[in-house]
């Protein structure tokens, strides 16, 4: 299977972490297709930056979805997951909606380490609809960069910060919510009293379980294609994507 592994930041070193972490867990014969924004935030951090990053995520998507078989976004926001879902007929999955709902069959709640704001988590566990399931959210004072510049920083910081809502706000599963955490569970699982879950590698493995099902795209409800309706100024291969074509 060809799968996409899209990240709206305009980071590319975060790109290369998300695209490593996917091959390492990738099956035998899916090809890791890693994306990176075009234009908006170096990192997002706010509501504002991650509208613009729905914009450069559904231009990617325009761009390279032809042939893909799935599309994981290695962004913690889910940025425009259910914009993705409505017009692309492929497998859409966020990967914090996919370590959470991971996070849900390992433990009975589960708590969040990022490097952002934590209202905008809270908004996205709520939703996924699983604010009863959330223990708490912890995070640290290192940002995106510092994960690829300096990792053992990084690494110890998180692990802290697991162990701390693990322990103090009762976590029996964490996930770590930041693309550039991709990969750090296997670093830090041992410093950690209850299980790490990377959203990159939950990702990866629900794009293959979807592949595998064979879904039909919806042609009512929400997720349908809203079909063609007029539009000014966009990128060619996103105003057909628009149209369904």
């Amino acid at each position: 299977m060809r799968l996409l592994v899209a990240n709206p930041n305009t980071t590319p070193q975060v790109t290369e972490l998300c695209a490593n972490a996917a091959r390492a867990v990738a099956s035998p014969g899916t090809e890791i297709v890693p994306l990176t924004g075009r234009f908006g935030a170096r990192i997002i951090n706010s509501r504002a930056e991650n509208a613009i990053a729905a914009h450069a995520m559904l231009d990617l998507l325009a761009e390279n979805a032809k042939g893909a078989d799935a599309v994981l976004l290695a962004v913690s926001y889910d940025t425009a997951l259910l914009a993705a879902r409505e017009v692309l007929d492929v497998p859409v999955v966020g990967m914090t909606e996919a370590s959470m709902h991971a996070a849900c069959l390992l433990g009975t709640r589960f708590g969040l380490v990022t490097f952002g704001t934590p209202f905008i988590y809270h908004e996205l566990v709520a939703q996924q609809g699983l604010t009863g399931r959330l223990a708490g959210i912890r995070a640290i004072t290192a940002n995106a960069v510092d994960a690829y510049s300096n990792p053992a920083m990084v690494d110890q910081l998180v692990a802290e910060a697991a162990t701390a809502v693990a322990t103090e706000a009762g976590a029996e599963v964490v996930v770590l919510c930041g693309a550039a955490m991709a990969g750090m569970p296997a670093r830090i699982a041992a410093r950690v009293p209850v299980p790490v879950i990377d959203g990159i590698a939950a990702g990866v493995g629900m794009c293959e379980m979807l592949v595998r099902l064979k879904p039909a795209k919806a042609r009512s409800g929400s997720l349908a294609h809203p079909g063609a309706r007029p539009t000014i100024g966009l990128a060619a291969p996103l105003e057909a994507l628009l149209k369904g074509g």
